[in-house]
């Protein structure tokens, strides 16, 4: 699905886009807990749209990474549109900046492959 076809209240929307820029991250207490919130302006060629990021998604896209949305949701919010993964959907980074080659970066924090653990020895 291409940026330019999203329309408001969408949802079921899979994109992959390159984050073009990244917003200051903004903290406040929801519901008792601590929270983080920041926008990331994704564009795919057909145009750009916000995309938002919260707590450790914050922390896992950077400017230049190319990122995948599955079962996301398109909202309104002050009169712009903006893309979100949701309760629902799926938010990966498949791209780091400067890769030549595209390949999935959502794995377990602290885990490592065999190949890995043989390096470390």
């Amino acid at each position: 699905m291409k940026i330019s076809e999203l329309k408001p209240k969408q949802s079921g929307v899979n994109v992959e886009a390159t984050v073009v820029e990244i917003e200051e991250p903004r903290s406040f207490s929801r519901y008792g807990r601590y929270v983080r919130v920041t926008n990331a302006i994704i564009d795919d060629g057909s145009g750009k749209i916000k995309l938002t990021l919260w707590n450790r998604d914050i922390d896992r896209v950077k400017v230049g990474d190319t990122v995948r949305v599955t079962n996301g949701y398109v909202n309104m919010f002050r009169d712009e549109k903006q893309l979100t993964a949701g309760k629902f959907g799926k938010l990966e980074v498949v791209g780091k900046e400067g890769e030549k080659e595209t390949k999935v970066v959502d794995e377990p924090v602290g885990e490592e492959t065999p190949e890995e653990a043989e390096e470390i020895e």
